[in-house]
């Protein structure tokens, strides 16, 4: 399944341009070296969680990323001023602890602002989980940490989805998440797991919601795996599976999240 994915995403990307992110997210020269004419702010809760391969689709459409380090201290905007669109990365704390992590309230808020404006929003993991909070959704610990690579499963209503039309309806991602979300009223669910109802959801035509990772690099990864080294032991998920999988999995999956990402910014 794994060759077969790979190369049907791989047949969709072969006419588009490659772009280099670094490690940090940060974007270096593209191989088209256009001008940035446009911002998106970004929201990144922890260092080892930044945007990762989606800087090479934002470079795609000359957008550069305006980031907001809330783990330096970074104040949350209350709005998104001139920016086109909200990307709201991951991070290890849960939307329900927002006494401990006062920012959250203020995400919520500035996500709430996003979509009144009807401004395009990507949240990933914890940032699907923050989107679907400020759509009236239910935040819980799931019946276990899913964490690893797991198959994905795309629904019937992503058959016809602008971001998610023509990809493997099943492919093996990069899991990383306890806790999980009702479906927001009003939601399209786009893709599950085995042990996760909603892996991934559209609300109205530009915000979109992914429980699991697309954006990660192998060095993303190998550092997640030291950063994060206690939770892993406390879920009893050894970190050579992790790693061995960076070899079977990765590179089919990066292909679809090209995909997904690269579509996603064409709606800035």
């Amino acid at each position: 399944m794994v060759n077969a994915t790979a190369h049907a995403a791989g047949m969709t990307l072969a006419a588009l341009p490659t772009f280099d992110a670094g490690h940090d997210g940060r974007i270096t020269k593209g191989v088209c070296g256009a001008r940035m004419t446009k911002s998106v702010l970004v929201l990144q809760h922890v260092e080892p969680e930044p945007v990762g391969r989606i800087a090479g689709a934002l470079e795609s459409v000359s957008a550069s990323p305006t980031i907001v380090r809330v783990f330096l201290g970074d104040p949350v905007p209350a709005d998104l001023g001139d920016a086109s669109g909200l990307i709201v990365m991951g991070g290890p704390m849960g939307v329900y602890e927002q006494d401990r992590y006062p920012h959250l309230a203020d995400e919520i808020r500035l996500i709430q602002a996003a979509l009144k404006s009807r401004k395009p929003i990507l949240g990933t993991c914890l940032g699907s989980q923050l989107l679907a909070s400020a759509l009236g959704s239910d935040i819980r610990k799931g019946k276990k940490k899913e964490i690893g690579w797991y198959p994905v499963t795309l629904s019937g209503e992503a058959v016809a989805d602008p971001l998610w039309m023509d990809v493997p309806s099943s492919f093996t991602g990069f899991h990383w998440h306890g806790d999980v979300f009702t479906l927001p009223k009003g939601a399209v669910s786009l893709a599950s797991s085995d042990l996760t109802t909603h892996q991934a959801f559209r609300y109205g035509g530009n915000a979109y919601g992914f429980l699991f990772h697309m954006e990660v690099t192998a060095p993303m990864i190998g550092e997640w795996t030291r950063a994060f080294e206690v939770e892993l032991a406390e879920a009893g998920i050894p970190s050579a599976g992790i790693l061995e999988g960076i070899e079977t999995h990765l590179t089919a999956l990066q292909a679809i999240g090209d995909i997904v990402y690269r579509r996603w910014v064409s709606l800035l």
